[in-house]
């Protein structure tokens, strides 16, 4: 293990495996949620006659979600990348320096795979 290591108790880290799986489900559902609906008045607008600014607020809508769906997708990288540092033992450090990750960071933001200094850089 790296010499930089947290040394995190099991229970934590049980309960950081947990709380990363929770969120890795409800993150799937919203993806999926957001697709289908994304599909649903993609395909409605489709089979419709149009006016300019309801065709805008369609499209605006549209982009909003898909957005939304890129937000969740990068989410859940950082969550399934959370989960493999987890079983490899290097959960709480960082994976650009490898320098410890706060515990109230990782109490925070359970999937954080950097320090906050380095997101500010």
């Amino acid at each position: 293990m790296n010499s930089k290591s947290q040394q995190f108790d099991q229970n934590f880290l049980q309960q950081q495996h947990q709380r990363l799986t929770k969120l890795r489900e409800e993150l799937l559902r919203s993806i999926q949620d957001a697709q289908s609906e994304e599909a649903g008045v993609h395909s409605q607008w489709l089979g419709e006659a149009h006016e300019s600014e309801e065709d805008a607020q369609r499209l605006e809508m549209l982009d909003n979600e898909e957005n939304a769906i890129d937000r969740n997708r990068r989410r859940l990288r950082d969550i399934e990348r959370a989960l493999q540092k987890i079983a490899d033992g290097t959960y709480g450090l960082s994976d650009a320096s490898g320098e410890p990750i706060s515990r109230a960071r990782l109490e925070a933001v359970p999937e954080a795979i950097y320090t906050a200094a380095e997101l500010k850089k």
